[in-house]
């Protein structure tokens, strides 16, 4: 069964940070990139962050610079490090296969950043 489970959203102010987890089961982890979206009130959900199985990282033209996408120490996860964050950025911010995403969501976790 796959799942996703995501956390390390929260409040932060504008030029904040804040590092993303997830972690996944049911899936060949090891064997697929993964991915960062996220979805704000009333936009569609966009890929806004890749890893590839070769390590190859891709990113929004809007989070180059900022956002960093990584492979966890423990098994089958990976975080999203967010820096210099920006009120656009808030979304809610969840985890899937990158490009070719499971018909499975997790609930995503709360990312808003205002002052």
């Amino acid at each position: 069964q796959v799942q996703f489970v995501e956390s390390g959203g929260g409040l932060v102010q504008p030029g904040g940070s804040l590092r993303l987890s997830c972690a996944a089961s049911g899936i060949p982890f090891s064997l697929i990139g993964m991915g960062w979206y996220r979805q704000a009130p009333g936009k569609q959900r966009e890929l806004v962050a890749a890893l590839a199985t070769s390590g190859r990282t891709t990113y929004a033209d809007g989070v180059k610079g900022r956002f960093t996408i990584s492979r966890g120490n423990s098994e089958n996860t990976i975080h999203l490090q967010m820096n210099s964050l920006k009120p656009d950025d808030t979304a809610v911010y969840y985890c899937n296969r990158a490009m070719a995403p499971y018909s499975y969501w997790g609930q995503g976790t709360q990312v808003t950043v205002s002052s």
